[in-house]
């Protein structure tokens, strides 16, 4: 498994030991937690996704529902492999008006959901939760809402020439930490929770569980 080791203090922290494990191959749930100072280490989580998510659609299962499960299964499938340490499993959906949206995979499927998404507000199902030794021991979800401004065809093409390849590596093929910002008429919710992390509760319980400073 490729590792990434990122965020630290200056100053020694319990974390430093390595007893924090990010299950995620993301570099925004990455950047997240070392912009914060939260030193950890990421290991990608080899899970089915697409599999999962259909199957848990298929049931009748809610966006939230599916993102806390493959949030869990990401954080258990790691914690296989490092069972003494806290591993963070995150998942995020997009849901407007029903319709589930993925990665686009191409800039054809990112100018579909774009036109999809304009005018419109949306949803981002997502959720975080912490594993240690195979077990569940916290988890939190949030839905922010995203009100897209009305694009025309001109301002899609244009933005989609600007951010290029990191279009297709966040669902809605946009990052509002960046020109995606350009998109939304408004926006409802906890800004790192859109971002994919809902970092100021899962610091919280990290606090709680004295794996950050206080």
């Amino acid at each position: 498994m490729k590792e990434h080791t990122g965020g630290t203090f200056d100053d020694p922290s319990p974390m430093d030991n390595g007893q924090i494990v990010l299950a995620s191959a993301s570099r925004s749930r990455a950047r997240i937690l070392e912009s914060a100072g939260v030193p950890f280490v990421a290991i990608a989580a080899h899970v089915d996704e697409e599999s999962v998510k259909e199957s848990l659609k298929a049931e009748g299962a809610k966006p939230l529902a599916v993102a806390e499960t493959l949030a869990e299964l990401k954080a258990k499938r790691v914690s296989e492999s490092r069972p003494d340490t806290f591993v963070i499993g995150a998942d995020q959906i997009l849901e407007c008006d029903g319709e589930w949206f993925d990665k686009p995979k191409d800039r054809a499927q990112a100018i579909r959901h774009l036109r999809n998404l304009s005018g419109r507000t949306h949803e981002l199902a997502t959720a975080v939760c912490v594993v240690t030794a195979g077990q569940l021991i916290w988890h939190h979800r949030e839905a922010p809402g995203l009100t897209m401004r009305t694009l025309s065809d001109a301002f899609i093409h244009r933005y989609l020439d600007q951010v290029g390849e990191a279009a297709l590596t966040s669902v809605g093929a946009y990052q509002l930490e960046g020109l995606g910002a350009q998109l939304f008429e408004h926006v409802q919710g906890d800004f790192f929770s859109i971002l994919g992390l809902p970092l100021l509760p899962l610091m919280r319980f990290l606090r709680e569980r004295g794996l950050l400073m206080t």
